[in-house]
């Protein structure tokens, strides 16, 4: 999730506990402590792109890691707090704000490693888009109207609507998939795999994403409110190192990206149709139908001894914007 609302999650979740008194102090830990878990973001190696991406959403959102992570938020906040709380106050918000991280997190597409050690499984409900202003306005204000009046009423009541609205993910993540699951079965497909995922910023139109043989068939499909409509999208071959790559030693450290890299998209590895060199994850796109890539690596970069280049690509057609407005509402594409 974006980290305004990992941060508005946790402060909410603090001041819901929190006596009159304590609850502006509680929300600001809380809410400093659940942006800890994206420090994440800082492990890396200027030579090994993929470093970054590998520990990103890894051990510090596991659930064993929240007490370790409440630590160290806690004392880093308590020279700042302790003449208004105690330590172990201020560890008991820190320890809220932080257990909310890797769970919300987990309920977006990407992954999260929360059973890690026990299990290098990521775990993506995709019930949620990584970017929903509904579920963070709600989050908003209950911090706000929390602060205003000291009381943790209105804490409870946004976290009661935040958890509603994940549920509505959840249904409207079955329907996407049973109706991806029909469209398969029309076009005489048995999917090896399938997955389906929100949108950017709503619940509505879904992205789905099946293999069949070694084909990705890319969908967008609309489920309610209004007329459900599925539009067809673009198909691509799956790469696959032994045939597309033949000449490369398995033992380079190049090929070896590869499967990290695939290891990373939960093998949803695919050519990219506009650059020979550079492979993608087809789980994301600008738009719900497109295989244009968002991220991706480039294998052209330098020789099989180095590693390859981890890229971010933003191309989108000129008319993206309202290709993407006419499926969420449910229109005929403009051509």
């Amino acid at each position: 999730m974006d980290l305004l609302t990992q941060g508005l999650l946790g402060g909410v979740l603090a001041s819901s506990v929190a006596s009159g008194k304590e609850s502006r102090g509680a929300a600001a830990i809380g809410f400093a402590a659940a942006l800890l878990a994206d420090a994440d973001v800082f492990i890396g190696a200027a030579d090994d792109p993929l470093l970054n991406l590998e520990f990103h959403r890894h051990f510090t959102h596991a659930l064993i890691f929240i007490p370790v992570g409440a630590l160290i938020a806690a004392l880093l906040l308590w020279p700042l707090l302790r003449n208004r709380l105690g330590f172990k106050r201020i560890y008991w918000y820190a320890l809220l704000g932080y257990a909310t991280s890797g769970l919300l997190d987990a309920c977006t597409s990407y992954g999260t490693h929360l059973l890690w050690p026990f299990s290098d499984t990521r775990i993506a409900w995709s019930v949620i888009a990584i970017v929903d202003p509904v579920f963070s306005l709600v989050l908003v204000i209950a911090l706000i109207l929390g602060i205003k009046y000291c009381k943790p009423r209105p804490a409870r009541a946004g976290l009661a609507l935040a958890g509603a609205y994940l549920l509505l993910g959840l249904w409207q993540h079955q329907n996407a998939l049973q109706a991806a699951i029909e469209l398969a079965q029309q076009r005489g497909h048995e999917p090896q795999r399938m997955i389906v995922k929100p949108t950017l910023a709503n619940l509505v139109l879904w992205r789905s994403v099946y293999q069949s043989d070694d084909l990705f068939y890319v969908d967008a499909i609309r489920v309610g409110p209004g007329p459900d409509r599925v539009y067809p999208g673009d198909t691509v071959r799956q790469f696959k190192l032994e045939r597309d790559r033949p000449e490369l030693d398995m033992e380079s450290v190049l090929a070896g990206d590869i499967a990290r890299f695939s290891k990373l998209a939960d093998g949803y590895v695919v050519p990219d149709p506009g650059r020979a060199s550079v492979l993608t994850d087809i789980r994301y796109s600008m738009l719900p139908t497109g295989i244009t890539p968002m991220w991706g690596i480039d294998l052209g970069v330098g020789s099989a001894s180095r590693h390859a280049k981890f890229e971010v690509y933003r191309d989108r057609p000129d008319n993206a914007r309202d290709l993407f407005l006419a499926m969420l509402l449910g229109r005929d594409l403009p051509q």
